[in-house]
């Protein structure tokens, strides 16, 4: 796992945390920024949302200590998208990434998302906006819309072309959703049209599977996903280096979320958190029961202190 330079941004390592809505909160950041994630994303934030002053649409671009730091936004309309790279809420970050690959039909119905890589032409428009802010724009997509659709080496070279100076390929068309295998075969493809650094996305829940990504697909990094938030320790299994003691950063996300967030929101939020982590452990079912009768984020608390005591 090595060192990677992103048009003069350098990260430590080339094993990224995926945006994830929903998830991927300031306090998560930090606590895989810490486990040894060489670059974070923030979930992906509305340009429409920064253009009308959504508070809650803001709040989520609150940004983590250290770097560096990645911002993902979402949107089909260049202006607004450029207006959401200059604003003051991204201005923390070093990096913004364009969702191209989302595929929820809520967001495909709008243009947006996946939905650009059926419009070659207005995708080309966003992104050359995008750049026009000076900012790094990066974009992450997907392979195609089905199998019988991909289009990824020739997304990534329009990517290239406007201005991009990072790819990310999320190895699936839309139509799997996160099913079935990663495509290697596509993902090298991409990296094969382009000379900017590509990064693979799909399948990583342990570090033999972060190895076989890069050696089958040639790309400059990896992205861990949903495997982040059953068990963050994986950023340093990948990376080789030993994980502090778990409680304490659970302990400091809690109090982070707390803070942020409000009470309320803590609790639902960790108490999800703690049944993603339990997962495959002895009483896991037992201890997700219990994580969502938690009513305050004392008693959430106190789980997490019991859980690390039976490790």
């Amino acid at each position: 796992m090595n060192e990677l330079s992103i048009a003069g941004m350098v990260c430590p390592n080339n094993v990224f945390l995926a945006p994830m809505a929903g998830y991927t909160n300031a306090p998560f950041r930090a606590l895989c920024r810490t486990l040894g994630a060489g670059l974070t994303f923030t979930e992906m934030v509305s340009a429409k949302g920064l253009h009308y002053h959504n508070a809650e649409t803001e709040l989520l671009l609150t940004p983590e200590e250290g770097g560096p730091r990645a911002a993902q936004i979402f949107g089909s309309d260049p202006a607004i998208m450029r207006e959401a790279c200059e604003s003051e809420f991204l201005a923390p970050y070093d990096l913004i990434d364009i969702n191209m690959g989302c595929p929820m039909p809520k967001i495909v119905k709008n243009g947006e998302g996946s939905a650009l890589m059926e419009n070659f032409p207005l995708a080309e428009k966003v992104i050359s906006e995008c750049v026009k802010s000076g900012k790094r724009i990066s974009v992450k997509f997907r392979t195609g819309t089905d199998e019988a659709h991909k289009v990824t080496a020739e997304f990534a070279k329009l990517c290239e072309g406007s201005g991009a100076v990072m790819l990310t390929v999320h190895g699936r068309t839309r139509d799997k959703i996160y099913a079935g295998p990663c495509d290697y075969k596509e993902i090298a493809a991409a990296k094969a049209a382009v000379s900017v650094p590509v990064v693979a996305n799909g399948d990583i829940w342990k570090r033999s599977d972060a190895e076989a990504l890069l050696e089958n697909t040639g790309a400059d990094a990896v992205m861990v996903a949903r495997a982040a938030l059953f068990r963050p320790e994986i950023f340093s299994e990948i990376t080789g280096s030993d994980p502090p003691p778990m409680l304490p950063l659970f302990s400091e996300e809690l109090e982070k979320v707390r803070e942020l967030y409000g009470e309320r929101f803590a609790v639902v939020y960790m108490r999800k958190m703690g049944a993603f982590y339990v997962r495959g452990r002895r009483g896991a079912a037992a201890y997700k029961r219990r994580f969502f009768a938690a009513e305050t984020s004392e008693e959430v608390a106190a789980l997490f202190r019991e859980l690390w005591e039976e490790v």
